[in-house]
């Protein structure tokens, strides 16, 4: 049995007086010391892993006070603070060991827009896409882009000045801010923006701690004026933080944004910013240019710039095949084909225009440029790409972060070298010495990045659970260091100092006291993100190999154990699950709560720091899990309630932290689609539940769900007397008190009786064997789930009606429990063997050769997912959806299999669907087509309901709250000229609960459109 894990660190008693005190003083937002937040909050995008004491979420600029008041009074002054964001850094400038200020959860509200004059005013919580999915409708956007743009928080990249695809023309964040607001350490809220001299001179007489800044920078830009030119490098991605070469700016103006800018929260809490947006370019295409050579892309480069390209990024080999193994190579294929000699890295030339027509004149001179010079440049072909397939390709550059990440190895590729800065002129040669000094430690990497702007992403394989090869972040640092001074150019040209500040002393020389006096100006007493950029004394910064990493913790779990939770210790950080877009699947349970750990980031977080204390106490999950199968539910009972009558008297487990987790997850399976690494919570989830139901008792309604399917079967052959019970008031009340709402009624169809009807017969042996040759060319297996046997019949039959109207013959496969709810809720050992009975009866029928096809996504896709992980005798059946098969077999249509009306349709596919087989709704489309029919795709979120969590109650409300960020005004939208359709039981369910709309299934929509009024 696994143990209670009571062993939970707890806060210093110093963080635990100040939060009381905070409490006392009117906060109004959230104060946290639990260690699960604690604990997922202890990573970002980087290598590391520091545990807080505390974590606040204020609610306003007045939290914010409060927090920099009580932390100024002497008896707190020990205590240390780290604002934090979107947690995207790569080199852990929001982490320690103090209290995490995390601004984003309720701080993120755009509060102006200004669209006349082209500013914004913002919260710091406000995510990058989110701002400019909301300037769309006025015309502008927020110009630096970033890869992790629908989860960085502007606050973020104010904290990091950040940049991205593009700087060479737009410049980086400190270029597009206008003011900031920002709470200093002794309370004052300050706000910030270029002065001329009489506003200066008088804010540089104030006695009080704002005067003392600005004489103090005003003092070192006049005194140190050569210095500061000597050492500040002229790149585009200039140093970012604390940047005296730009105290004045090129007006003349005195501007403390530019310090504020990338000083990565360590002179204040920047809360709020006004912002220059600009006009969206009305004209874009992407030249998308190959090469036999990675080298060959990089040489490349300055005879591209030439051309007057707005952009150019590249992509070696490495991150272009991970792309072509991912959901995003879906979408783009068709724009990178295969050569004679695979393409060994391309380059992204982004051309902008005022008009569609100069654009395609552009076009024209500058392809038959490419194609005349190619073979001297190494250039293998090009591609154009227009409208929204350019989105598309930005794209999976956008992923190349995570898909480096996404690797069959312990050796995963990681950020603590990857934005170092050249001269765009030096740049090839300085990668070639940069990929020698890889080769000579034996080190893989990948590379992508800005070549426009001398900016490579370089990310080397480390296993870092490995004592010998963590050594590498050390060596190869050092050495990486010593070729950006070679080059002319910086170790952190893009993503800030972080950890690496331990270099800055080095590269400031004589101006890093003055580096000091700015921080000590500001933060006397070193509270503000210590450690980072500017400390009292050298020995004050953090060490890129002093500092505890998560491999570190991570190897202490034995490798056995690491090896079967695998879906979860590969999480890389990159924290793809935090998409802002309410219209994109990922993560509904992180959409809808806005806290971190009901996130696929945040569950996996906390199931690694379970595996580790478990490890520390000795037990092993992977023998608990064997006993726990062994000894049967009778055996541990007795266990079981004494250990759920502790809980209640409420015993300490860290388990319940990650219970509690665990339990708002939908198992959607967006994350194994959509995270690039491929993070899979519902197994991970699968597995911690069936251990910790091993210590404590399940809740019954866990057991009449994983029944299900067992128990439809029965009540269908009464539905009267079932429909009658559930659906009484008596019912609704007994369900409700099992913890169930609103669940469905049987169809109350008798199956049988309508396949007869319609000359539809049961899949048996007989019946395959007696199977005519014509009759078997175009027959197919249509393999039952419960859900729309007994709950939707009609659709089945629809089915059925659709296979005869275009000609072919349709059989139903006897009815066999598929398991999935069994998997959802933990119930492993049930889910194998009923999926070992299934797969038995699935191989005989597949060995007559005919196909087999689902309808329900979710249903027919776990015989290509969790099926897949078990060891089941005999080869796995194929079960297509059934749109996957009818796409082909459309030149099987007969002629008159075309709908007169050319009618239009709206197509909202299931989260799983969409996610985990991306083709399949193009196959919708396609068969729609075939049949002269018009069939959209409409992006959205997830419904909330998926499968059965949208009928628990103590869950409902959430599932609800998910449904209104998308679905809801998708369905109130829905136009007359093109219906919505729904190809998920669960989506089609919750609109009727929740709009009381019917949504018809694509099958229904397509028997209606091809059948004759009448």
């Amino acid at each position: 049995m696994i143990p209670r894990l009571h062993t939970t660190p707890t806060s210093d008693t110093l963080y635990l007086d100040f939060a009381a005190e905070l409490a006392v003083r009117g906060f109004a937002g959230e104060i946290s010391h639990a260690y699960a937040d604690r604990t997922v909050l202890s990573t970002d995008n980087s290598i590391y892993q520091v545990l807080p004491q505390l974590v606040v979420f204020p609610r306003d600029n007045d939290d914010v006070i409060r927090i920099a008041r009580l932390a100024g009074e002497p008896r707190f002054q020990g205590l240390s603070l780290n604002a934090r964001g979107g947690g995207t850094g790569t080199n852990g400038q929001s982490l320690g060991e103090g209290v995490i200020v995390d601004i984003s959860r309720h701080m993120n509200r755009i509060l102006e827009i200004n669209a006349a004059e082209r500013w914004v005013r913002v919260q710091g919580g406000v995510v990058k896409d989110q701002l400019n999915a909301a300037l769309k409708a006025h015309g502008l956007f927020f110009a630096p882009e970033l890869s992790t743009s629908n989860r960085a928080t502007l606050g973020g990249m104010i904290n990091t000045d950040a940049s991205g695809q593009g700087s060479c023309m737009y410049g980086k964040t400190r270029d597009h801010v206008l003011a900031l607001d920002t709470v200093l350490l002794d309370g004052t809220l300050w706000h910030s923006a270029p002065l001329d001299e009489a506003e200066f001179a008088a804010i540089s007489r104030r006695d009080d701690r704002v005067g003392a800044v600005h004489r103090l920078l005003d003092d070192i830009r006049r005194d140190d004026a050569a210095l500061i030119a000597e050492k500040f490098p002229k790149l585009n991605r200039c140093l970012t933080g604390y940047d005296l070469a730009h105290i004045r700016d090129e007006a003349g103006r005195f501007n403390l944004n530019n310090i504020l800018c990338g000083s990565e929260g360590t002179l204040g809490f920047i809360v709020e910013a006004r912002l220059n947006v600009l006009p969206i370019p009305r004209a874009s295409a992407l030249v998308n240019v190959r090469y036999a050579s990675f080298d060959a892309a990089l040489r490349d480069a300055p005879a591209l710039m030439q051309l007057g390209a707005a952009s150019i990024e590249t992509v070696d080999s490495t991150v272009l095949n991970l792309a072509r193994q991912d959901i995003v190579w879906h979408g783009v294929r068709e724009f990178f084909p295969d050569d004679a000699t695979p393409a060994q890295g391309i380059n992204l030339v982004e051309f902008l225009a005022d008009s569609d027509a100069a654009l395609e004149a552009t076009l024209a001179a500058i392809g038959a440029q490419l194609t005349a010079e190619g073979a001297s440049h190494g250039r293998q072909g090009h591609t154009v790409a227009r409208g929204a397939a350019v989105g598309r390709i930005w794209g999976m550059r956008k992923k190349s972060v995570g898909l480096l990440g996404n690797v069959n190895d312990s050796r995963r590729p990681i950020p603590f070298v990857e934005d170092t800065a050249v001269p765009p002129e030096n740049l090839a040669d300085y990668i070639a010495e940069f990929r020698a000094l890889l080769d000579s430690h034996g080190v893989r990497y990948g590379m992508f990045g800005h070549v426009d702007a001398g900016v490579l992403h370089v990310r080397p394989a480390i296993d870092m659970k490995d004592p010998a090869q963590e050594g590498l972040v050390r060596s190869i640092t050092d050495g990486v260091v010593a070729l950006t001074r070679k080059y002319h150019g910086l170790l952190w040209g893009e993503h800030g100092k972080g950890v690496r500040s331990e270099y800055a002393p080095a590269f400031f020389g004589p101006l890093y006291p003055r580096l000091q006096q700015i921080k000590a100006a500001f933060d006397p007493y070193n509270q503000l993100n210590p450690g980072k950029i500017a400390a009292p004394t050298p020995d004050g910064l953090w060490k890129v190999d002093g500092v505890t990493t998560r491999g570190q913790l991570d190897r202490t779990i034995p490798i056995a154990v690491r090896a079967h939770y695998d879906e979860a210790l590969h999480c890389n950080g990159n924290g793809a699950c935090y998409n802002f877009d309410p219209d994109d699947a990922m993560c509904p349970s992180w959409k809808g709560t806005r806290e971190r750990r009901h996130s696929p980031k945040g569950r996996a977080s906390l199931l690694r720091e379970w595996l580790r204390q478990l490890a520390a106490q000795g037990s092993d999950p992977l023998s608990a899990s064997r006993a726990l199968r062994a000894r049967g539910f009778v055996a541990g009972l007795p266990a079981r309630i004494a250990n759920t009558l502790g809980k209640r008297r409420g015993d300490a487990d860290f388990s319940h932290e990650v219970k509690e987790a665990m339990d708002g997850c939908l198992a959607c399976k967006s994350c194994v689609g959509q995270c690039p690494v491929k993070v899979d919570v519902p197994s991970f989830r699968a597995k911690f539940l069936e251990l910790y139901y091993g210590r404590y008792l399940r809740p019954l309604k866990d057991y009449l769900i994983g029944g299900l399917e067992h128990t439809l079967p029965l009540a269908a052959r009464l539905p009267w007397l079932y429909n009658g019970v559930i659906g009484s008031r008596v019912g609704r009340m007994l369900m409700r008190k099992l913890n169930l709402v609103e669940s469905p009624l049987l169809s109350g169809i008798n199956l049988q009786a309508e396949l007869a009807r319609r000359s539809v017969a049961v899949a048996s042996a007989k019946v395959l064997a007696a199977l005519p040759v014509a009759e078997r060319a175009r027959a197919v297996i249509v393999v039952q789930d419960a859900f729309t046997s007994y709950f939707e019949t009609p659709l089945l039959l629809d089915v059925f009606a659709l296979l005869q109207r275009l000609g072919f013959v349709p059989l139903l496969a006897p009815f066999r429990a598929n398991g999935k709810p069994l998997h959802v809720h933990g119930f492993l050992a049930r889910f194998e063997k009923v999926a070992a009975a299934n797969v038995a009866s699935l191989q005989q029928l597949a060995a007559s050769g005919l196909p087999l096809v689902g309808i329900d996504p979710s249903m027919t896709l776990t015989y290509r997912s969790e099926y897949a992980k078990l060891a089941l005798p005999g080869e796995l059946p194929k079960v297509q959806l059934l749109q996957e098969w009818l796409a082909s077999r459309l030149a099987e249509l007969p002629a008159d299999a075309r709908a007169a009306s050319g009618a239009s349709y709206t197509l909202l596919p299931h989260c799983t669907e969409k996610t985990n087989a991306p083709a399949a709704t193009g196959d919708w489309q396609k068969v729609f087509a075939a049949c002269g029919l018009n069939l959209a795709t409409r992006a959205s979120g997830c419904c909330g309901m998926a499968g059965t969590f949208g009928h628990e109650a103590d869950k409902r409300a959430l599932s609800e709250t998910i449904y209104r960020q998308s679905w809801q005004g998708i369905v109130a939208g829905q136009r007359d000229d093109s219906p919505l359709l729904a190809t998920g039981y669960s989506c089609r369910c919750q609109v009727a609960l929740m709009d009381d709309v019917a949504l018809p299934h694509p099958a229904s929509a397509l028997l209606k459109a091809l059948t004759p009024a009448g």
